[in-house]
């Protein structure tokens, strides 16, 4: 039972009891208690606010945070990385297989252009990490630009490499009589004695004497654009045109093994050694031209001699004595 209390009744100089209705117990018990919930929900929410107190929730987000930060500044790191690996290969695409294969490099502004100007990663600003998360979106789409043009300029250099090699075979390279079948080589390139009218006059190819029907092998890859008689002074010949600006001239032959429109490969026999049309003697004549121009063909022979015997055919050929011719 409840302790009952009094007040000091100043008149009656006596002490009367306190006495308390329901209601008023119910009042002041509804109000305590709504008191305590109010101070006790402020304290709640003081104490949830505050960075001494997580949640499990709230502490694993916060783990899991710590470790994106990480995987950012792992991935940055990385790409940081990769961006020295391709600006070490761009460097030796322009510096070397570009200057190589006789393309014009590369200028740097190509190869990082279109990253300027507006904010285009306003979209990631606001963030905890706004400025690591930027940083790295912004490398990767660098380096996104940087591997395309670099993939092109590769499949650039893959053609040319391709085209080097096709012009490097149809560049005549090797001697149209083999040295075993050789008896001499009678003249060379550049003025010599007319053998019919002793005049000095400008020899155009080279003159290799050799038995009658010895093989005559195409200086390289080419396709047959004549085998006939109908040239002055050449009697039977045969032209092949290899590309590049390059053509060959085989004259004074004894016969052909080809004819017009056939392709042929470095080594093939084309035609047989003879005595034909303005000639003094069984040889073959052999002419080199370059874009329209005859050029002499000694400097040609590189394929399949030995230095020795280059020297030997420039010797011999730079001799000023009657061609065949």
């Amino acid at each position: 039972m409840s302790k009952s209390k009094f007040y000091y009744d100043k008149k009656s100089l006596s002490f009367k009891e306190i006495k308390i209705s329901n209601t008023s117990r119910i009042i002041n018990a509804s109000t305590f208690i709504f008191t305590a919930f109010f101070f006790g929900i402020v304290s709640l929410f003081i104490l949830i606010s505050t960075p001494y107190l997580n949640t499990p929730s709230e502490l694993a987000q916060e783990r899991e945070l710590k470790n994106y930060e990480l995987q950012l500044e792992l991935l940055n790191n990385r790409l940081v990385q990769l961006e020295t690996v391709l600006n070490d290969l761009e460097s030796r695409d322009n510096n070397i297989y570009r200057v190589l294969f006789e393309a014009n490099p590369i200028d740097p502004d190509i190869r990082k252009a279109g990253f300027g100007g507006i904010n285009r990663y306003s979209d990631l600003e606001g963030f905890e990490n706004s400025k690591l998360i930027i940083e790295a979106t912004k490398k990767i789409d660098v380096l996104t630009k940087q591997l395309v043009i670099q993939s092109k300029s590769l499949d650039e250099i893959e053609a040319l490499v391709k085209n080097k090699q096709l012009m490097l075979s149809a560049i005549p390279s090797i001697q149209p009589i083999k040295n075993d079948d050789l008896t001499r080589i009678a003249s060379g390139y550049g003025i010599r004695t007319d053998p019919f009218d002793k005049s000095r006059k400008m020899h155009s190819g080279m003159d290799f004497s050799a038995p009658r029907n010895t093989p005559v092998y195409a200086a390289s890859n080419g396709t047959i654009v004549r085998a006939d008689n109908r040239a002055i002074g050449y009697g039977k010949h045969i032209r092949i045109d290899h590309g590049y600006g390059y053509l060959t001239l085989y004259a004074h032959l004894n016969s052909y093994n080809v004819k017009r429109g056939q392709k042929v490969k470095k080594g093939d026999v084309i035609g047989f050694v003879g005595n034909t049309g303005r000639s003094k003697g069984v040889h073959l004549h052999y002419e080199v031209h370059k874009d329209g121009k005859k050029v002499n063909p000694v400097n040609y022979f590189y394929s399949d001699l030995t230095p020795e015997e280059f020297d030997e055919i420039l010797k011999m050929s730079s001799q000023e004595n009657q061609s065949l011719d």
